[in-house]
């Protein structure tokens, strides 16, 4: 019995941000290692920074076909460094990041219902100069009747590296099952420093005084005006694969960020 051929080489896609060096880097990996349409790839290779990055994994084809992103931007923490070298024996040895988005639901002060995913994180924004005030509430219960404060935010632990970490909440492992509720320069109650809840919890804001102190939310980089009422919850059904580099797997990047200086 003849035994079956081994598999071929992944067919590779290659998408890129509009900065020069990325859609340079396109062009010449398509020419060095060919392509397919992106419906058709095993592997999607993302050339860009965080932000591309963010974008490939809001396209319907991140639910199916694993990404490998290639920095040509500027942060790169989601990124895995260029080279042109070695690019499908890299890929082959790639450690995988199973990533479950956020799934905000809002509705504004018209009564408009908007959907958005998130993979890093849901903010609440205030509009103007005057101080939001929010009312916050976890899986039906209220927990906080009324903070002040400039806005709030619910990440990820693929995303508590980003906005959440400038807005000094925890850093989380990425296989904790948590999500960060952390406050954004919070005036009242001054101390509080957010929360950690249970990757099922279903976290509502309420926004109190919206004519007064407008508030707009954000999921990564989708934005509803004028919200009234938002809920956010982990979406477990949905899931994109990253990957990254042997060694450098997106698990060691957010363990080793808690110990940068």
């Amino acid at each position: 019995m003849t035994p079956p051929s081994p598999p071929g080489p992944p067919r590779l896609a290659f998408l890129s941000s509009d900065r020069p060096e990325a859609t340079e880097a396109r062009r010449r990996l398509s020419e060095r290692y060919g392509e397919v349409a992106p419906e058709a790839a095993d592997v999607i290779v993302a050339l860009g920074g965080d932000g591309f990055m963010l974008e490939v994994l809001h396209l319907p084809l991140a639910r199916r076909v694993p990404i490998y992103g290639m920095n040509r931007g500027s942060v790169g923490f989601l990124m895995n460094d260029f080279d042109e070298e070695d690019l499908l024996p890299r890929i082959a040895a790639a450690e995988r990041a199973e990533i479950h988005p956020l799934v905000m639901t809002a509705t504004d002060s018209a009564g408009q219902h908007f959907t958005a995913m998130a993979v890093n994180e849901v903010s609440m924004l205030r509009q103007t100069r005057q101080t939001a005030k929010l009312r916050i509430l976890i899986d039906g219960t209220e927990r906080l009747a009324e903070l002040s404060c400039d806005g709030a935010l619910v990440a990820t632990p693929a995303g508590s590296t980003a906005y959440n970490l400038s807005a000094h909440g925890p850093i989380i492992p990425l296989e904790a099952r948590v999500l960060a509720l952390t406050p954004i320069s919070a005036f009242r109650p001054r101390r509080w420093r957010g929360a950690l809840l249970p990757h099922t919890a279903q976290v509502c804001f309420e926004v109190l005084e919206p004519d007064k102190r407008p508030v707009s939310a954000v999921a990564d980089n989708f934005e509803v005006r004028d919200v009234a009422v938002v809920q956010v919850a982990e979406d477990r059904e949905t899931s994109m694969t990253m990957l990254f580099d042997a060694g450098r797997s997106l698990q060691e990047r957010v363990l080793a960020e808690q110990f940068s200086v």
